[in-house]
């Protein structure tokens, strides 16, 4: 399965699911952090840079990888 899928497209996004996000504060350096997702932000069908989602713990960034439900590494961690 390729975790990179449909990361800009809305559709592929819900409540619940399991993402990598790239917060604003690591744009540059793409560090990653994995959580769940809690609300869609962007309204938009699609956005060319990733959608924007709130995660459980508050924290706001655009999609970069969907890992699928509730799986993966414990949400806040972070990949470089």
């Amino acid at each position: 399965m390729d975790a990179h899928r449909n990361t800009n497209q809305r559709a592929a996004i819900r409540a619940g699911l399991t993402v990598d996000i790239i917060l604003k504060q690591d744009q540059r350096t793409g560090k990653k952090t994995r959580g769940t997702v809690k609300e869609i932000l962007t309204n938009s069908a699609f956005h060319p840079h990733g959608i924007k989602v709130r995660l459980d713990d508050g924290q706001v960034g655009r999609v970069a990888a969907i890992i699928g439900a509730g799986t993966g590494r414990e949400p806040g961690t972070v990949e470089r």
